[in-house]
């Protein structure tokens, strides 16, 4: 059997290893990203994704965003655009995110509980999302579809394992960021390659000024 990482793409083949997947220790994390035992997915057929709604009209329904919602779309097409060594597109999405950001009211009922629920909400509109990118043809799309499926996929791993383990997760190491993708990434040295994106280590700033830093 094989289980494929559903943040990085790493595959544990039961057949190539001495310990089988499912004797591996639920602290056990991906080697390549970090990930979670449980952020593994047993290989499969994948199946047809069901496409986005249509109205009798014909037309797909829409959601309206909110400035937070569409100050993180501005922010992700930046990162996009840089990626596809485009800097004055990425400049105005990143003004756009500013300004997005800017006008967003603050929340007040905050939590890591929240911020777990929502992400796992994330995840599980991605599927239709993606379709959508797929029925239009549209590539851009449907590769910041990809990247944010697994970043969304990251950031859950990360919060719910901060929930189980508190602080201490934090202890005596370094949080990363892929400037380009928005990976997370935990440890004292970035990773050579972003999983998600595959830019070099210097694209990673570390994040500073940490509560219990």
């Amino acid at each position: 059997m094989r289980y494929v990482c559903q943040i990085c793409g790493y595959v544990y083949d039961d057949a190539k290893e001495k310990v089988p997947f499912s004797e591996l220790p639920d602290t056990w994390k991906c080697p390549l990203c970090g990930a979670a035992k449980s952020d593994f997915k047993a290989e499969e057929v994948k199946k047809e994704i069901p496409g986005p709604i249509i109205r009798e009209t014909g037309e797909a329904e829409l959601t309206k965003l909110s400035a937070g919602q569409l100050a993180a779309l501005c922010s992700n097409l930046a990162r996009g655009c840089e990626k596809q060594y485009k800097p004055e597109e990425a400049a105005l999405f990143r003004k756009l995110a500013d300004y997005f950001t800017a006008i967003t009211p603050s929340v007040n009922d905050a939590s890591v509980e929240k911020i777990a629920a929502l992400l796992q909400e994330d995840i599980d509109n991605y599927a239709g999302v993606r379709a959508a990118a797929d029925a239009a043809s549209d590539r851009g799309a449907a590769r910041i579809c990809v990247w944010g499926e697994k970043v969304t996929r990251m950031l859950s791993s990360l919060v719910n394992r901060y929930l189980k383990e508190g602080e201490v997760m934090l202890a005596d190491t370094d949080i990363w960021i892929c400037t380009v993708c928005g990976f997370v990434y935990i440890g004292e040295n970035p990773p050579e390659l972003c999983p998600v994106c595959k830019v070099p280590a210097w694209k990673f700033e570390k994040i500073e000024g940490r509560a219990n830093a």
